[in-house]
């Protein structure tokens, strides 16, 4: 029954939460505007329990950011954060012709020394992603698949392949509320159900999407253990 269901704050989940994928870095990409709501949505984070968070800001060809700017920007919002939550630096890229370019000089923003954060299309895959993919593991990184689930052309058959490929998978945690979709929130249950994630995180654009999910009522006792899981896996 619905009524039975728990939200992520009263299933303490995110108690010394580390979450892997957020947009909170302020003015650079569809994220968080301002240094003032970056500040105030970190506050949230920290009555919620977080303990680490990534800010991955997307780069793609229609959102070029530098690493040089990032950092920079990183910098300045860590002067100003006076709480407890360890924050991070990564970026989420687009398997791209701007990646691609990066790539080759090693221009990268990682997840903890050698894990990427890559994404594509959520319609379709970039040429010769495959190779792509292969191609990073075989200079030394990791590929983590953003939110895989929300890929509307990936089928079953594709996660199995993606996996014996070594590919990591993050959950966003919204797709099991239903924030995307039933499809999506469907194909995310099946994957949790499989094993197949390895991180999770929010994917946080704004105070109202973070604040809304949390008190969501959407956590079944089973999938409140499948996450403790998964949230007690690092890389």
């Amino acid at each position: 029954m619905f009524f039975l269901r728990k939200d992520l704050l009263k299933s303490c989940l995110l108690q010394r939460f580390t979450d892997y994928h957020s947009h909170l870095l302020f003015g650079v990409d569809d994220g968080i505007s301002t240094l003032e709501e970056s500040l105030a949505l970190l506050s949230d984070m920290e009555s919620a329990g977080y303990s680490e968070l990534w800010l991955t800001p997307h780069i793609m060809e229609d959102i070029p950011n530098t690493t040089e700017g990032l950092r920079q920007r990183f910098d300045n919002l860590c002067e100003s954060y006076k709480g407890n939550i360890c924050l991070h630096l990564a970026s989420e890229y687009m398997l791209d012709a701007l990646f691609r370019k990066r790539f080759e000089k090693d221009d990268l923003l990682l997840l903890k020394d050698k894990y990427l954060l890559v994404e594509t299309s959520y319609f379709n895959p970039p040429y010769n992603m495959d190779d792509m993919l292969e191609e990073i593991i075989r200079k030394g990184y990791w590929p983590v698949l953003a939110h895989p689930e929300r890929y509307t052309y990936m089928d079953m058959e594709e996660y199995r392949k993606y996996k014996n490929m070594n590919i990591l998978f993050q959950l966003n945690i919204p797709s099991l509320a239903g924030v995307y979709g039933k499809m999506v929130q469907k194909k995310a249950e099946q994957l949790l159900d499989k094993g197949f994630y390895n991180i999770c995180g929010f994917d946080t654009h704004s105070s109202t999407f973070f604040n809304n999910v949390i008190r969501k009522p959407f956590l079944t006792s089973s999938k409140v253990k499948q996450l403790e899981n998964l949230i007690n896996h690092e890389i």
